[in-house]
């Protein structure tokens, strides 16, 4: 008899740059979400671990999810995903 195992748990390396990193004052954690979490409810779990700074970062941010552009923040995080928090970069 095959027993189906549930994931219970997403993990996801979040990696931060820029004015994102200076808001949390560290480069990358790893956060532990309920599994069929999506990128929108991991960016509110940052708003909650990191209120303040990175608030704002994040309403002007983009992200990368595995190195792809995310257009649709609905889209859910695989197990042992990267999300790269990018905010706006100035340039010239």
């Amino acid at each position: 008899m095959t027993t189906s195992v549930r994931q219970h748990a997403t993990t996801v390396q979040v990696r931060y740059f820029a004015s994102a990193r200076a808001a949390t004052g560290m480069d990358s954690e790893v956060l532990t979400l309920p599994a069929g979490s999506s990128v929108a409810e991991a960016v509110l779990e940052l708003r909650g671990l990191h209120a303040g700074a990175l608030s704002k970062v994040l309403d002007a941010a983009s992200f990368l999810l595995d190195g792809v552009a995310v257009r649709d923040t609905s889209i859910q995080l695989p197990d042992g995903a990267e999300l790269d928090v990018l905010p706006p970069f100035a340039g010239g």
